[in-house]
């Protein structure tokens, strides 16, 4: 099975490739390349930034949204977004001013409240509360680090919420798209399982 890694210089993608094969996965594909995308059995799109900025890379490689949206959108195969990259699904980004994003799950990207209670960014360890029953997420404890948060049109695009003084996504799915907030590569055993899970998921 080959999985491809996108590379579009926004992401931790040393640690995301060493958590895949630490999951399981036999040939990880770190690439830019759009032929890859399009003969790959799965794809990992991380993101690390601001969504603009990672918005803007991703369509700087030519042919590349088209390889995904090609890839994920029509061939149906199985797709994970991790932190920004779960936040491109969307509609639209509000980070930095207003910007467009992949628009494959109807929402916009918000930041998150500033309370007296709830620091932003939200980051470090919190619970993953699945809201339905889903294949790739039970409940658990994952490691986040984030000051946006997917705000999806569809509650049932919502497939799990953590809090931080209220409900926030902590993942995004429909069809063969799965998108997380938090960060599987630093969450240990539980986003090993979660990253296992997805390399053996036949949606």
């Amino acid at each position: 099975m080959t999985l491809a890694l996108i590379d579009f210089g926004a992401g931790n993608l040393r640690s995301v490739a060493n958590a895949l094969a630490a999951a399981g996965a036999d040939d990880v594909r770190v690439t830019a390349d759009p032929a890859d995308v399009r003969g790959a059995d799965r794809i990992v799109l991380p993101g690390v930034g601001a969504f603009g900025a990672c918005r803007d890379a991703l369509a700087a490689i030519p042919g590349m949204i088209d390889a995904l949206d090609a890839r994920v959108r029509r061939d149906a195969v199985p797709f994970l977004g991790i932190c920004v990259g779960m936040q491109l699904l969307a509609d639209t980004g509000e980070e930095l001013g207003r910007h467009d994003g992949l628009g494959w799950i109807p929402g916009t990207v918000r930041r998150l409240p500033d309370r007296a209670n709830a620091r932003v960014p939200h980051m470090g360890w919190n619970d993953v509360k699945p809201d339905r029953a889903h294949p790739l997420l039970p409940p658990g404890e994952a490691y986040f680090l984030h000051s946006y948060a997917f705000d999806p049109a569809d509650p049932a695009d919502r497939l799990a919420a953590t809090d931080h003084a209220g409900p926030v996504t902590a993942a995004i799915g429909r069809d063969t798209i799965v998108g997380v907030q938090f960060h599987p590569e630093k969450s240990q055993a539980y986003g090993l399982a979660f990253l296992s899970r997805f390399l053996a998921w036949r949606p």
